[in-house]
């Protein structure tokens, strides 16, 4: 096959191939001109996975024209990944000072443990793909999402496909894969409305209280968009003890 070129899938890319390949070597006909993004793609993995691209031993980037003879190398990412330094598959980084993320409804109760935790998670369950993908480039967020298709979008550049069912696993993932170490800022951001909360005079706020929270309760916080209250009340303790246990013993939860 003297018009084939030789793809090399590394690590955990492999199990994203449609077809199965012996040590992830796909031997691919090269019949028309494309970019080896689009080749990579119609072999299964979305770009978001792909960290690194060999060709016969030099970089390339995703708009390089796959010849027939290449030997291409795939890399996955290595742990963690950096998104606030341009490389030559993403030259251009998301912005400081923290990850900010846009989450398919497939990973929405992802999106609301990653508020939980204090980052900022755009998640809406009606929200289409063309729209994560417009938020995803505008607002400069990592998109998340179990499904490989929407993951494919050319707008999307930093993503993360989520492999695991279990939210709090899904969560551990993207911990480790972004490198979001304690101290977290839990209990600062609205689960409903992924809003930064404000602090609210007790005051202000008498008439929404329960008895016993008027009584035992001094320091509240408000959403500014839903108007929900926050207070450290007993479930502010069962859920501090329940991100210890999600994170394994992970040290400091600052508030």
């Amino acid at each position: 096959m003297d018009k084939a070129a030789t793809l090399r899938f590394r690590g955990a890319l492999r199990e994203l191939l449609r077809r199965p390949a012996a040590n992830g070597v796909v031997v691919y006909p090269v019949t028309r001109e494309a970019s080896i993004k689009d080749v990579i793609e119609a072999l299964g993995p979305p770009h978001t996975e792909i960290h690194g691209i060999i060709a016969d031993d030099r970089p390339v980037g995703f708009e390089h024209r796959l010849a027939p003879g290449e030997r291409i190398t795939i890399e996955p990412a290595v742990f963690p990944i950096d998104v606030f330094t341009p490389t030559l598959l993403r030259p251009t980084p998301l912005p400081l000072p923290k990850q900010r993320f846009v989450a398919d409804a497939n990973v929405g109760r992802l999106a609301t443990l990653l508020r939980l935790l204090g980052y900022d998670a755009v998640y809406d369950r009606d929200m289409e793909d063309g729209e994560l993908a417009r938020i995803a480039a505008e607002e400069g967020r990592i998109a998340l999402s179990r499904d490989v298709s929407c993951l494919k979008r050319s707008k999307i550049m930093y993503g993360r496909l989520i492999r695991a069912n279990d939210p709090q696993e899904q969560l551990r993932d993207i911990l480790r894969a972004f490198g979001l170490t304690p101290p977290y800022g839990a209990f600062t951001r609205c689960l409903r409305c992924n809003r930064e909360l404000a602090p609210v005079d007790k005051k202000d706020i008498l008439d929404r209280l329960l008895p016993k929270t008027k009584r035992y309760y001094e320091k509240f916080s408000m959403c500014p968009e839903c108007g929900r209250i926050y207070w450290a009340g007993s479930h502010y303790e069962h859920m501090r003890g329940w991100i210890r246990e999600i994170l394994k013993g992970e040290e400091t939860i600052s508030r």
